[in-house]
């Protein structure tokens, strides 16, 4: 379908397809980095910590940049956002492949996550540029589902080739493919024009003063970690576990693009608060079997947690966007990047848990595979307390959202 917005020519399908294999391109950086953590510091002689540094930088040029994106879109527009989110991939993946120290591997995996905020700052509100009415819900619905169902890929991707014993640079490789199909489908094509011109930069901020926002921020900060730090560790924490940890980042992951993809009548019978309640507490179920079983029930505890995290990021959005107008587009991207920043931070300190936990371990008398084991599943303990905190705040969250509703 073609559509013409502001007398431009604009091909919203090429540019919904090319939007879809960007987010690919995120999904893919991070379920293959993922995939590729215990091969990395092997290989480089990296210590946990320092693999959780490397971490640190994907989940802080994300923020940087959407946030960045966001205050500047209605002025430079997105085509020239996704030219910088080329380049930052481009340079970023390339680099990471023949890297050969820490310091370097930091940077290259700054610049990734740099392209990465760059593609949601770009492509969300040009989705919305290029389509009204239903039409925008469904194509923005479309669109989201491919960081999970591209985490799904990737992470099978990662497991064939692993167990296939290639070595972690040509896995590197396969992130190019995306980021090279959707330069190409961007490649020529006119974009849309902002149709707002944009919000009151100022009233937005005071806006954020509010305090159901900075609560709100505070929680997204908790949900975040609870998403993505067991995620983002789940080769070195389960791999003595006795299950895939690829394939239970697939399993999570896939099950995540479904139930956000019919989200719609449960959010509808339990209300927004309703459905981040009973996903904390879901959270707390599934890390803790995570945490103490092992084998194929691993496979049953992903299904418990996948039903925790999955409705955590859009609903802490919807909440916001539904009871917080006033912060506009500008909240809800700092609302994002407050969630990636704090993922960002407690990267090394994951990393520092696990190292940490194995000395405990080995020092009670375990060693090789049973030490790893006892590391892991100690630090997912620890993460049990985000969850665990969310379900305490949600309680309060929901009383205090009757109070707003009478009033």
């Amino acid at each position: 379908m073609s559509t013409t917005i502001s007398s431009q020519p604009v091909n919203a399908n090429r540019l919904f397809l090319a939007s879809c294999f960007a987010l690919i391109t995120t999904a893919f950086s991070f379920s293959i980095r993922a995939g590729i953590l215990t091969q990395l510091g092997a290989e480089l002689s990296l210590d946990t910590v320092q693999l959780g540094h490397i971490n640190q930088m994907w989940f802080l040029g994300f923020p940087i940049s959407m946030i960045l994106g966001g205050i500047f879109y209605a002025k430079i527009g997105p085509k020239l956002i996704m030219q910088i989110a080329l380049v930052a991939h481009t340079i970023g993946i390339i680099t990471t492949i023949y890297a050969s120290s820490y310091n370097v591997l930091l940077i290259s995996t700054l610049l990734i996550g740099l392209g990465n905020g760059c593609t949601e700052a770009a492509c969300n509100p040009m989705i919305a540029d290029a389509y009204s009415g239903n039409e925008f819900h469904s194509k923005l619905n479309r669109f989201h589902m491919w960081f999970p169902g591209g985490i799904v890929l990737g992470s099978l991707i990662s497991k064939f080739m692993t167990d296939s014993s290639m070595a972690w640079q040509a896995q590197i490789w396969v992130i190019m493919i995306p980021t090279i199909i959707y330069a190409i489908l961007f490649y020529g094509q006119a974009f849309p024009k902002p149709r707002v011109a944009g919000d009151n930069t100022l009233a937005n901020f005071k806006a954020m003063l509010n305090p159901l926002y900075l609560f709100m921020a505070a929680c997204m900060a908790l949900t975040a970690i609870s998403e993505f730090g067991p995620q983002q560790w789940v080769g070195p924490i389960l791999a003595k576990a006795g299950a895939s940890p690829m394939l239970i980042l697939a399993l999570v992951t896939g099950l995540m693009a479904v139930g956000r993809f019919f989200a719609g009548p449960l959010v509808k019978k339990l209300n927004t608060v309703g459905v981040l309640l009973g996903s904390a507490i879901f959270g707390v179920i599934g890390i803790y079997m995570l945490s103490t079983m092992g084998g194929s029930m691993l496979y049953v505890a992903a299904v418990f947690y996948a039903l925790g995290i999955c409705y955590f990021w859009p609903n802490m959005l919807g909440f916001v966007g539904e009871n917080l107008p006033q912060t506009g587009a500008l909240g809800l991207s700092i609302l994002g990047g407050i969630g990636m920043f704090s993922s960002s931070m407690f990267q090394p300190i994951i990393g520092g848990w696990i190292k940490d936990n194995k000395v405990v371990a080995e020092a009670s008398g375990l060693v090789g595979d049973a030490a790893d084991l006892a590391a892991g599943q100690s630090t997912l303990s620890n993460m049990l307390l985000f969850p665990a905190i969310l379900i305490v705040a949600f309680i309060g969250l929901y009383f205090y959202s009757k109070k707003l509703k009478k009033a």
